[in-house]
């Protein structure tokens, strides 16, 4: 967008010549119109021509340079806020990249936890299940002794009456007493 200085003067050279040209082609037409008007350049021509350059400069000052200034600071802006955009795209991009493999991790990491915790629960498991079987047969055991007990109690206790019931049954099917 630029303009180097011989650019811009060739511009204005430019529009000079077209500024002459066009009073001395209108000098030329108004005579070949058939009309009895006829222009002849005279001092107001330089003055006209004085003017238009003038203009050209002026306007050059006030209107051309400002608004190109304008732009110029318009696209240094506009570059400025890509290359903002660019690099805030990447560094989005790289917290994204970042945020994912710590989601991988994380997972990775839950995934072996668990599957430690698993193991230690199954080893408490097979372990309480030990113990309460431990438990179980010496309870088991325990009963047995005391059902052999109770049962040799019961049996020397009907051992002894049984002499007795013995009597009673004979003398009920006997009728009589012995």
């Amino acid at each position: 967008m630029e303009n180097s200085g011989v650019r811009r003067n060739g511009y204005l050279l430019l529009t000079t010549a077209a500024g002459f040209l066009l009073a001395f082609f209108s000098g030329v037409s108004a005579v070949f119109a058939e009309s009895a008007i006829t222009v002849k350049p005279d001092v107001s021509a330089i003055v006209q021509i004085g003017n238009f350059i003038l203009l050209v400069i002026l306007l050059n000052i006030v209107l051309y340079k400002p608004i190109r200034g304008i732009l110029a600071q318009r696209k240094e802006k506009v570059e400025g806020l890509k290359s903002s955009i660019q690099s805030s795209e990447s560094f989005v991009s790289q917290k994204e990249d970042e945020f994912n493999s710590g989601i991988r991790e994380a997972r990775s990491n839950g995934v072996a936890t668990k599957d430690a915790l698993i193991e230690e629960a199954s080893q408490e498991e097979k372990k309480i299940l030990g113990e309460i079987n431990e438990k179980a047969q010496a309870d088991l055991a325990e009963i047995r002794g005391k059902i052999k007990k109770d049962v040799e109690s019961v049996r020397v206790k009907l051992q002894d009456d049984i002499d007795g019931f013995a009597t009673a049954i004979f003398e009920k099917i006997l009728g009589r007493a012995l």
